[in-house]
């Protein structure tokens, strides 16, 4: 489960994130959906520890700044980041040892076929484009079998058999349990993943529903109805 309370986040002074609040269960995926702008990579990064914040981010019930709680965690940004020096397998190595992790045989072959990496797994990170980096990053996410994980617009950057991939291990991630949150403005990309979706502007959650809830309305009538056409 993952619980943001009253999350507030100034730039001076500026208010880029509005005490916003907002639940996803476990085994559901939540959308984090809103115009260019409004504040939905702010939240994402503040609940990966990568901004300062005020409020509380809890995950299965533990704070997110606890190790208990990062051990559990994953987050794959939008812009990938990797290690020049080091090869894609050595990537996922590193992860592997500083998490912790010991993942059952094959496991570790078939996600990096899954995602087409296998044969390049000994190419270095500065030979890497970017949608391969952002396979890498997605990979090095996976490996720790998350219990939470944030995906900050995963599929920008991507070939059509990485983004059916991608859904693909996100309805797996459910299934098994994990608590997913999906921050994106290409609506299309996540139509049949939601469970719950959130709608943010202007640093604030302006709207919230839940799949179950919306009857025969699409996710872009919603989107649209509520920001008023705004998409960029």
């Amino acid at each position: 489960m993952l619980e943001i309370k009253s999350l507030t986040k100034k730039y001076g002074k500026s208010l880029a994130v509005d005490n916003v609040s907002f639940t996803i269960p476990a085994g559901e995926v939540g959308i984090l959906l809103g115009p260019n702008g409004a504040g939905k990579s702010t939240i994402i990064k503040s609940m990966a520890g990568l901004l300062k914040y005020q409020g509380d981010v809890l995950m299965n019930g533990l704070s997110a700044r606890t190790i208990e709680a990062k051990r559990r965690f994953a987050y794959v940004p939008e812009m990938p980041s990797m290690y020049e020096a080091l090869t894609v397998q050595e990537h996922i190595e590193f992860i592997k040892r500083a998490y912790g992790v010991e993942a059952e045989e094959g496991f570790e072959e078939n996600l990096l076929k899954r995602f087409e990496l296998w044969d390049k797994k000994d190419k270095l990170g500065n030979e890497l484009s970017k949608g391969m980096m952002q396979k890498v990053s997605i990979c090095c996410a996976l490996m720790i079998r998350p219990k939470v994980i944030l995906f900050d617009e995963p599929m920008i950057g991507l070939d059509p058999k990485a983004i059916k991939e991608l859904k693909e291990v996100i309805l797996e991630l459910k299934t098994e349990g994990a608590t997913v949150l999906v921050s994106t403005h290409m609506l299309e990309m996540v139509k049949e993943l939601w469970d719950i979706m959130f709608i943010m502007n202007k640093g604030k959650i302006v709207g919230s529903f839940r799949k179950t809830d919306a009857l025969e309305q699409d996710i872009e009538e919603i989107f649209f109805g509520i920001t008023g056409g705004e998409e960029k």
